[in-house]
């Protein structure tokens, strides 16, 4: 049987992909009065949230909630796994975090891309994409359950309130709002540019913004309304922007770009046209350190992970990886002390101590692996991804 369009054209893509954080002198402070002592800290009040969206913690750090032990009790109980989801091989190779050895590869359909947190944090979907599907894995069991037929689930988003799952159907041109347990469809949002196929979402929760791969375009989507509300173009010709992540403070978005070589700086609420920080070849994924001061980029193209730190807004370290790799898409273990990432074009996984950079293990797993998910991870509920918590 011959191949359908649909399949010809992520064929041609996937080509188009793979080429290219003390006083004076002399003057000391007083101390201060009881009154002044006994004054609570004064922290801004948060925005006001989506509606149904759990209240934000800290008006100053919308990961607050992702601190080293601050396991949801929906995953108690749930065994400490990685999952990495082989996009050649059609399965999903399960990674034991204390043994840095594969216990089990779940078959799943065809090309699955991410494996993503429920909002709820009790299932992971798997994205079959070319497979027109999502296969349910029950994380306290690490067995896969259910497929449900669903249009090109290149990937996967919830929305803060937990209300609808958004589907990024990249060559299907569209967002798709569905249930987020029964995936059925909700509203379809076509789009006008190419390759929707990352996100995130404003502190309020009121609106997110996506990255087109293949057209290098940037869109604002109104949440509530679930309409396009705003779309810019890069000012970099040949742009391919992919992972997008918000500041702690929920001012910044961050975009990762595999050909700028960078991330762009991006103020959410003004869309305005951001700025290129340069990070490395390849710049792929995003990832918030424990304590929200750092983060992490990917640079697949080169072998190394970048850290950049929210204070300065500079980055402060790179790491290579021993005799190079593709590091590419994964998540920060429970504990903060690792950094997971799939190598993309090698076959392999890697694991990287957080505070020295060091590798501490590289696994075999299946061909082209991608959006791994560490979990459980700490959070009250899941935005989707790879594991976007908050």
């Amino acid at each position: 049987m011959p191949p359908s369009p649909r399949a010809l054209t992520a064929a041609a893509l996937l080509v188009a992909a793979l080429a290219a954080c003390a006083s004076p002198a002399g003057h000391s402070r007083p101390e201060p009065s009881r009154t002044e002592a006994a004054a609570p800290s004064q922290r801004p009040a948060a925005p006001p949230g989506l509606p149904g969206m759990p209240p934000v913690l800290d008006a100053g750090d919308v990961y607050a909630a992702d601190r080293p032990g601050k396991l949801s009790p929906a995953v108690k109980g749930f065994p400490s796994r990685v999952y990495v989801p082989n996009t050649n091989s059609n399965t999903v190779s399960v990674i034991d975090p204390a043994t840095y050895k594969v216990v089990e590869t779940i078959p799943v359909g065809n090309q699955p891309q991410h494996v993503v947190p429920s909002w709820d944090l009790k299932t992971l979907w798997v994205n079959n994409d070319l497979g027109d599907s999502l296969t349910a894995i029950d994380p306290a069991t690490g067995k896969a359950g259910r497929t449900l037929d669903v249009s090109d689930p290149y990937n996967l988003y919830f929305t803060p309130n937990g209300r609808y799952a958004v589907v990024m159907a990249s060559m299907d041109r569209e967002l798709v709002f569905r249930d987020p347990r029964t995936m059925k469809v909700a509203r379809t949002v076509p789009v006008d540019c190419a390759g929707v196929n990352h996100a995130d979402f404003s502190a309020d929760g009121r609106y997110f913004i996506v990255s087109c791969e293949f057209s290098g375009e940037l869109l604002k989507v109104d949440t509530a309304k679930m309409k396009i509300v705003a779309q810019q173009k890069l000012p970099l010709q040949g742009a391919m922007p992919q992972d997008v992540k918000l500041s702690p403070d929920g001012s910044t978005f961050y975009i990762a770009d595999m050909m700028a070589h960078g991330m762009w700086v991006l103020d959410g609420k003004a869309f305005t046209t951001p700025k290129l920080l340069p990070t490395g070849k390849g710049a792929h994924g995003l990832y918030v350190s424990r304590d929200s001061r750092e983060m992490y980029v990917s640079n697949r193209g080169e072998g190394s992970v970048s850290v950049f730190d929210f204070a300065s807004g500079k980055l402060t370290k790179k790491w290579h990886l021993p005799g190079g790799g593709s590091p590419d898409m994964g998540g920060v273990s429970a504990d903060g002390k690792v950094l997971w990432l799939s190598g993309r074009y090698d076959a392999e996984v890697y694991a990287i101590d957080t505070t020295s950079g060091k590798e501490l293990a590289r696994i075999p797993v299946g061909s082209g692996p991608h959006g791994l998910a560490v979990y459980p991870q700490p959070g009250r509920y899941s935005l989707g991804h790879t594991g976007v918590f908050r």
